[in-house]
C-alpha cells in the first residue's frame, strides 16, 4: 500500500511541475520571444489595442474617430454613490440586450440620430455593439462614413483624412480569416498626428 501511496505522490508532484509550472513558463517565454507586443497586452501609449474605447466627446464636435457603442455596465466606487470619487468607476458587467428589446430600438434610433447632427451617416455596426462589447475595431465603410465630419470639425483636407484611413485597413488575418478591418485607437493616433 505504501509503494502505491508513494507512486501517487511522485506522479502528482512530477505532473505538478510539469503541467504546472515548466509549460506555463515555457508558453511563456516563447510568447515573450515571438510576439511581446501581443503577448503584453498590445499596450500602446493611449491604451490597448484589443479594447475598444470611448472617444466621444461629452460636449462639442466629433474631433476623434468613433468605434463601436460600447456595451458595458460601468458602476462607481465606493458603491453604491459616486458623488464623493466621481473618477472611481469600474465595469460591472454588459448589457447585451436582445432583438426584440425596446431598450435597444430606442438606444440604436438616439446614436442615429446624433451622429447625423454631427454629419455622419450612420452605419449598421456605429449604431450598434458587438458581441463583444468591446470591439476595438470598425469596417473601412463605419470610418470612411466619419471623414467629412473628422475634417471639418478639424479643419483638415477631407482628401487626406480619407488617404489616412486607407493606410490605416488591415486585410483579413492570414488573407483569409475574417473581413477588411481598422483599428480605432491605432486610426486615431494617426489622425493626431496629421493634426
Amino acid at each position: 500500500m505504501l509503494v502505491h501511496l508513494r507512486r501517487s505522490v511522485v506522479l502528482s508532484v512530477l505532473f505538478v511541475l510539469v503541467c504546472g509550472l515548466a509549460f506555463p513558463l515555457a508558453g511563456t517565454g516563447v510568447s515573450q520571444l515571438f510576439m511581446k507586443h501581443q503577448a503584453d497586452g498590445s499596450l500602446t501609449s493611449n491604451g490597448s489595442t484589443l479594447i475598444g474605447q470611448d472617444w466621444a466627446p461629452s460636449n462639442g464636435p466629433p474631433m476623434w474617430f468613433q468605434g463601436r457603442p460600447d456595451g458595458t455596465v460601468v458602476t462607481c466606487a465606493p458603491y453604491p454613490s459616486c458623488s464623493k470619487h466621481p473618477d472611481e468607476v469600474f465595469v460591472s458587467g454588459t448589457a447585451q440586450l436582445g432583438p426584440r428589446s425596446k431598450a435597444l430600438e430606442e438606444q440604436t434610433a438616439a446614436l442615429a440620430k446624433q451622429l447625423r447632427a454631427e454629419g455622419i451617416i450612420p452605419t449598421s455596426d456605429l449604431v450598434t455593439t458587438s458581441g463583444s462589447l468591446v470591439d476595438p475595431d470598425i469596417s473601412p465603410a463605419d470610418a470612411y462614413a466619419q471623414v467629412g465630419a473628422i475634417a471639418r470639425d478639424r479643419h483638415l483636407d477631407p482628401a487626406a483624412v480619407r488617404r489616412l484611413v486607407a493606410s490605416q485597413v488591415h486585410g483579413p488575418e492570414l488573407g483569409f480569416l475574417g473581413a477588411r478591418y481598422v483599428d480605432v485607437l491605432t486610426l486615431n493616433q494617426a489622425l493626431a498626428k496629421l493634426g
